[in-house]
């Protein structure tokens, strides 16, 4: 089965993740979203398969997020989709997902979940 992270390599839970799925003889498709943003299609699928809306897997201690100053109750998921587009560091991390499954890497051994 195929594994895919979405990872930022200058965090350490995204590194730790990646780490345990080597050490579990899994080579996963690594995007680096901050250097590739991510689709709406992209971010729908995700959401889907997270199993969670969108403001769910945002990082909303991120200075970033903050300074957005987006009212969740008020905004719907394509407005966060957008801003998590606009703002890719807003993206709660890593996210690894495997087949129709997907889990955020906080802490690393969500991973195990997808097994």
């Amino acid at each position: 089965m195929e594994f895919i992270i979405y990872h930022n390599p200058q965090w350490g839970k995204s590194r730790k993740s990646l780490e345990l799925l080597r050490a579990k003889k899994i080579e996963p498709t690594i995007i680096e979203y901050l250097k590739k943003p991510l689709s709406l299609e992209e971010l729908n699928s995700i959401a889907k398969k997270l199993n969670m809306s969108p403001k769910n897997f945002i990082r909303k201690n991120d200075t970033k997020y903050k300074e957005l100053n987006i009212d969740e109750d008020k905004v719907g998921n394509d407005e966060m989709f957008k801003a998590i587009i606009d703002h890719p560091r807003i993206l709660e991390r890593p996210i690894i997902i495997s087949g129709e499954k997907a889990v955020i890497g906080r802490p690393p051994e969500n991973i195990l979940d997808l097994f």
